[in-house]
């Protein structure tokens, strides 16, 4: 954790700053290649719970929306949608939620047990901040990985946002992790209200300074529903620049094609195979609930589980690279 990283802040911003970016580009997709090949991770992702005790300003699960209707998918449901996943050919199972304590780390590490039980899943966990006894539960229970973004590297910006919590937390959290073994995924969105391309440098320092196994760069994608409606989305370009330079910070890291990047370009999901990206996602959550996870606004299909991950191979080929 005390390794130098292969760019200063200063040299992150000047990259991130350049006019023609498309060298850079080109060694992150060099790096990608050398480091973890042509192979693209799909991903079942599977939103189990939209409530969330938090009131982070910028997502539609936020405690004070009304508006929304919340859910909660029972243990069974839950592991018969994850053995669906197993069979329409996933590898790996992603479980996101709120911060929702109705699941309790006993429970949660019963649904992770059943399913290792019945498949041979690696699972993500993505359900918020724990005390590092509840982590070290679930990693002993069987979990494989969690993610969990740090949002913005910026102290104040932080707390503007996330009036629950502090970017302290959020970090030791995430040590945490790492020191119990995860694959430890963070991440943050690009082109938040009040970010600076400074904060950006220490963004990508801060996945380095861990060091994250996996993360997830989006652009921030204004809810109506919450108190940043009115602010501008975040730049897919910005966004790709970020995904190149965490290549090249971190060569041998998972580094999906975000959601939230297919919502503001389709075109631009794509492309950002050819920054650095080695990952994918694709939502495996029951057709009643998924409309529901609304963290930002987004067009969903209605695809059967095996259907999507065919047409999502299919996609994958025709770029070149070999989905797995």
């Amino acid at each position: 954790m005390g390794n130098k990283p292969a760019l200063s802040a200063q040299e992150l911003e000047d990259l991130l700053n350049l006019e023609d970016f498309s060298p850079v580009y080109r060694r992150a997709n060099q790096v990608r290649q050398e480091a973890v090949g042509d192979t693209v991770h799909l991903r079942a992702l599977l939103e189990f719970s939209n409530v969330c005790r938090r009131n982070c300003a910028y997502c539609g699960l936020r405690a004070a929306r009304t508006q929304v209707e919340r859910y909660r998918m029972t243990p069974e449901e839950i592991v018969d949608t994850a053995l669906a996943a197993h069979r329409a050919g996933y590898r790996t199972l992603v479980m996101q939620s709120g911060e929702d304590p109705w699941y309790t780390p006993e429970l949660l590490g019963q649904i992770v047990r059943e399913i290792k039980e019945k498949t041979d899943l690696a699972i993500t966990l993505s359900c918020g901040e724990m005390p590092r006894e509840d982590y070290a539960h679930l990693r002993a229970c069987g979990a494989d990985r969690y993610l969990l973004k740090h949002e913005t590297a910026d102290p104040a910006l932080y707390a503007a946002l996330h009036p629950d919590g502090t970017l302290e937390a959020r970090l030791r959290c995430l040590r945490d992790l790492k020191e119990l073994g995860y694959e430890t995924g963070g991440g943050f969105m690009v082109g938040l209200p009040g970010q600076t391309v400074k904060t950006l440098a220490q963004d990508l320092l801060t996945l380095a300074a861990i060091p994250c196994d996996m993360a997830g760069m989006g652009p921030f994608l204004p809810h109506p529903d919450t108190p940043l409606r009115d602010a501008a989305p975040g730049s897919t370009e910005r966004t790709k620049r970020c995904v190149a330079l965490a290549r090249l910070l971190l060569p041998k890291a998972n580094l999906p094609a975000t959601t939230a990047l297919g919502v503001r370009s389709a075109g631009e999901k794509s492309d950002v195979f050819s920054c650095g990206a080695n990952v994918v996602m694709l939502k495996v959550t029951p057709t009643r609930y998924k409309r529901k996870y609304e963290i930002y606004p987004a067009p969903l299909a209605d695809t059967h589980i095996v259907e999507q991950r065919r047409t999502l191979e299919e996609q994958v080929r025709a770029l070149g690279r070999v989905p797995c």
